[in-house]
């Protein structure tokens, strides 16, 4: 079902009214399409099993990859991580909101598919409005896995969502064209040394120049990020 209008507000952007009957949808194990910075994302409930299990039926996703997620303020980071380290409270003051998804430490009682037994979990708050105004009406962290089937170009409009996904999304918000291109850009710790993980968005020089502000630099890392999972 896509919504692209019907109760949309300023600019574009859905209406409290919308939001609200998304986040209702979240709540009772639905899953939402929703515009961020990069492409489409599908949003469950990260804390709902059964919903996360739908999720990777609907993407045809094997369920060893982890989920990204997206907070709409630091303040619900404590929901999902054991910890914040002190690298990154720069960083994320300097690109959130924005496409840089950092790899925390996951709270032990987080589903194991939402992590995939990585015990991490990839976190951002996303500078798209509609994404962000998603996860503040839900109260909570919602997924932020890409809108696509697994295989297949990320969507980067609701045209694209509905025509990869012909049963399984029970709503999609239309907030029009999506830049596409790269994902987010995901930045770990490894041995307790700053790594970019995934090239994306923001570029790796940007980071560099930001912690040599600071005091250090990061690594650029190869192959599989284990808090990867999209967007």
């Amino acid at each position: 079902m896509v919504d692209d209008g019907q109760a949309a507000g300023a600019e574009g952007r859905p209406s409290a009214a919308l939001l609200t009957k998304a986040a209702a949808v979240i709540a009772a194990g639905g899953v939402v399409a929703f515009p961020t910075e990069t492409y489409y994302g599908l949003a469950v409930d990260p804390f709902n099993a059964a919903a996360l299990q739908r999720l990777f039926t609907v993407k045809q996703r094997p369920d060893d990859k982890p989920i990204l997620t997206l907070v709409a303020e630091r303040q619900m980071l404590s929901r999902l991580v054991s910890r914040v380290p002190a690298p990154y409270e720069g960083l994320m003051d300097a690109f959130w909101p924005g496409p840089l998804t950092l790899i925390f430490a996951a709270r032990p009682e987080l589903p194991p598919d939402l992590t995939a037994h990585s015990g991490t979990v990839g976190v951002r708050i996303s500078s798209h409005p509609t994404a962000r105004a998603l996860a503040a009406a839900c109260g909570g962290p919602i997924t932020a896995t890409s809108a696509n089937l697994s295989g297949r170009p990320a969507a980067v409009s609701a045209a694209e969502v509905a025509a990869q996904f012909t049963a399984g999304i029970d709503l999609i918000l239309d907030g029009g064209s999506t830049p596409g291109g790269v994902g987010s850009t995901l930045v770990g710790l490894v041995n307790d040394e700053l790594q970019v993980l995934r090239e994306g968005v923001v570029p790796g020089w940007r980071l560099t120049a930001h912690r040599e502000k600071k005091d250090g630099g990061f690594a650029v890392g190869q192959g599989f990020c284990p808090g990867a999972g999209g967007g």
